[in-house]
């Protein structure tokens, strides 16, 4: 099953993208450090190609892009180095991991953005630049912190900025916020999972029951450790076997027997355990988690 999340706003956002880009000097392209892969927007390096009077001459050239990994406080340091060197290899774009809650994070961004644009600094003309990114990945957030004033919406949920917002951030440099984008369609289902575990996509547009069996299977893969850690489980041999077919239903009702997910009769509640285990994964009570590697 394919998860399809393309709202009318969204598609409103990929038409003004395409009109923002010749006006663009630098683009600042936010990902979620925990799955670079999934939440980077392949139509976004399709729109700032080759754009009309940004290369030599007023001939056709690239909009500049910055990469900032975000939520870097919540993803696994070791595969975040990977995935910054892979997309400085594959994409040739500079790429920052940071904590948006971290003010110091972001504090040499300003003089980066000006380096790519010297002409318009040359020219004593403001520095355009558009940030850009999917749902709840933290673009208002890095907005009002370079603003120094909440001056963008903000919030957990996704979808909170619904249209582009102009900001002066110096009298040199103006932002401006879009909309999150998705791709309009996800054809590789693992895309869309990731996506919503890790809360781009809103809850009402997925499904728990089909959300936590894909969670515990990543985790029993890739990080038995935290879910040992976690849910205190003593020996390690209770974690189901990861190639056991069965295993992401076994672990969830280990989970919900440990958390008090039962329901009348004795059985394990999959629905509220997969809540659960969502809910702590994205709060980072599992630790420095990396849901994708390069």
């Amino acid at each position: 099953m394919s998860i399809q999340w393309f709202p009318g706003h969204m598609n409103t956002t990929r038409q003004q993208l395409g009109e923002l880009m010749p006006r663009t000097d630098v683009v600042v392209e936010l990902l979620d450090a925990r799955l670079p892969g999934s939440s980077s927007n392949p139509l976004l390096d399709e729109l700032r190609r080759d754009v009309p009077g940004k290369g030599p001459d007023g001939r056709p050239g690239d909009v500049p892009c910055i990469t900032l990994l975000t939520k870097d406080d919540l993803a696994d340091p070791e595969v975040t180095a990977r995935w910054r060197d892979d997309f400085h290899n594959r994409r040739g774009v500079q790429t920052l991991a940071v904590n948006l809650s971290d003010k110091r994070a972001t504090k040499n961004l300003p003089k980066l953005i000006r380096r790519l644009a010297p002409k318009r600094v040359e020219k004593n003309k403001p520095v355009r630049v558009t940030i850009v990114g999917i749902p709840n990945v933290g673009k208002s957030t890095l907005v009002n912190a370079l603003r120094g004033k909440q001056v963008a919406r903000t919030g957990d949920e996704p979808a909170v900025t619904k249209g582009p917002q102009e900001i002066k951030l110096d009298r040199d440099i103006v932002l401006t916020d879009t909309p999150g984008i998705l791709w309009p369609k996800f054809d590789d289902e693992a895309i869309g999972l990731t996506l919503a575990i890790s809360g781009a996509i809103k809850d009402t547009a997925t499904d728990y029951d089909l959300l936590g069996p894909h969670a515990a299977q990543l985790l029993l893969e890739r990080y038995p450790h935290r879910l040992i850690e976690r849910y205190k489980i003593k020996d390690p041999a209770d974690l189901p076997d990861v190639d056991d077919p069965k295993a992401p239903y076994t672990l969830l009702e280990l989970i919900g027997r440990k958390r008090g997910c039962i329901v009348a009769g004795g059985e394990v509640e999959i629905t509220r355990a997969s809540e659960l285990l969502l809910r702590e994964l994205r709060g980072g009570k599992l630790g420095r988690v990396s849901l994708e590697v390069p």
